[in-house]
């Protein structure tokens, strides 16, 4: 998610230091934050990031990835503060850096941006970051090896943007005020795969101004409360997270319209799963697989103008019954597979499979009953798996596309199957 400063703004702080000349110099304290930098982080091999950082012949503010500023609160215009801090070149083909942060970062008070691109640094997060760098908008630290807790001094920067902490190996608890209004300027929170973070989703989320949050992959528990309108993105996939969803997705009666990628897949999440998250109105991925979701899937019909936006629906691996809903035919890629659902597949559903309008359409292991198959043959591109239901495959192409896990299953068990369905 790190943005690289744009290239104008680059432009007018070089432009700046050039007029400057010879009696601009850089801040004293940035000096020598930046030689506690170089001190404690080294480039890995193949990596060849700090070489004008060595080659003594370069002032600190040319240092790559280093952009400097005047210093706002010198009216002489004789000192130069670090404005943007850049770590590494973020090349696919580099290896990064390794070592440690230093503490000495929090001094670099002009900082606006931080980046440090993927590598092999560790230690924690120094403690003050937050305390230090107030003008803080950019914060990317994703990608390497740091442990220790988020500090709690990065909740209420007050022009603090995107905080990027995902791929670590951070722990404990998350600050409730990143998640809260407490950080007023936060629109992009990632804290994805760092697998120790723990802690709860505050009630007050629907206040925040947030609109991507991805917390996926860590210790997190406790209920989805309301989100916030605001919201396009969310991941918590791969928690500990239960309780139903209701209210979650029309809080105080807003729900986040806006709202492109959910993904709740692998907690504990349970009872039905709203109508309302299938009405979300921008939602091209609903991903809700490998919960405990009960229950009938009911699914709102849109309106003859509107197609729902749907790229990926998946509920599988739930404890789901009763039909598939034909209004899931417009998804692109429908995945209901290991749960209870019984009845026939809807007409609508299997001709958008033979259509190729739905790519992948996953069914086994439940409790169907029949698959309409239209005269057209199945498309090359089309996966279609129907195995392990309570009716003979309707043709040899419907465990075609099957995953071949656990070798291939026709049928499922006279035995098992009943009229009501969904005894499993």
């Amino acid at each position: 998610m790190a943005v690289p400063p744009p290239p104008l703004l680059i432009l007018a702080q070089l432009l700046c230091i050039l007029l400057l000349g010879a009696r601009a110099a850089l801040h004293e304290r940035d000096a020598a934050a930046l030689r506690d930098v170089r001190a404690g982080l080294r480039d890995l091999p193949g990596s060849r990031f700090f070489e004008s950082w060595d080659d003594g012949a370069s002032a600190p503010c040319a240092y790559a990835g280093v952009v400097c500023a005047p210093d706002e609160d010198d009216p002489s215009g004789a000192l130069l503060r670090v404005s943007v801090l850049t770590l590494g070149t973020g090349l696919s083909d580099s290896p990064g850096l390794a070592g440690s942060v230093p503490a000495s970062l929090a001094s670099l008070t002009a900082l606006t941006d931080l980046v440090l691109y993927p590598g092999r640094v560790g230690g924690s997060i120094p403690e003050d970051i937050g305390s230090g760098l107030r003008r803080l908008r950019l914060l990317s630290l994703a990608g390497n090896q740091l442990t220790g807790p988020v500090p709690e001094s990065l909740a209420g920067l007050p022009e603090l943007h995107t905080l990027d902490l995902g791929n670590n190996r951070l722990e404990g608890a998350i600050p409730s005020g990143l998640l809260l209004p407490s950080s007023p300027s936060l629109k992009v929170l990632i804290l994805a795969n760092n697998v120790g973070l723990s802690g709860q989703i505050p009630d007050q989320f629907p206040s925040s101004q947030l609109f991507h949050v991805d917390l996926s992959h860590n210790a997190i528990t406790g209920a989805l409360p309301p989100l916030p309108p605001t919201l396009r993105y969310l991941s918590v996939a791969g928690n500990s997270m239960e309780g139903t969803l209701d209210g979650a997705f029309a809080g105080n009666g807003h729900g986040p319209a806006d709202l492109a990628f959910l993904d709740l897949s692998m907690n504990d999440f349970s009872g039905s799963i709203p109508p309302e998250v299938f009405a979300l109105p921008s939602a091209s991925s609903l991903l809700l697989s490998r919960n405990n979701f009960t229950g009938s899937l009911v699914v709102p019909e849109a309106p003859a103008s509107a197609t729902p936006p749907w790229s990926v629906v998946d509920v599988s691996h739930n404890g789901l019954s009763g039909e598939v809903p034909g209004a899931l035919a417009a998804a692109g890629s429908l995945y209901v597979n290991n749960n209870k659902i019984s009845g026939e597949v809807p007409e609508a559903v299997a001709r958008s499979v033979f259509d190729g309008r739905m790519t992948t359409f996953y069914a086994q292991h439940n409790f169907l009953t029949g698959f309409p198959v239209p005269p057209t043959p199945l498309p090359d591109s089309t996966a279609l798996c129907l195995s392990y239901n309570c009716m003979d495959l309707p043709s040899a192409s419907a465990a075609d596309g099957c995953p071949t896990i656990g070798g291939p299953l026709e049928s499922r068990p006279a035995d098992q199957c009943r009229s009501s369905g969904g005894d499993g």
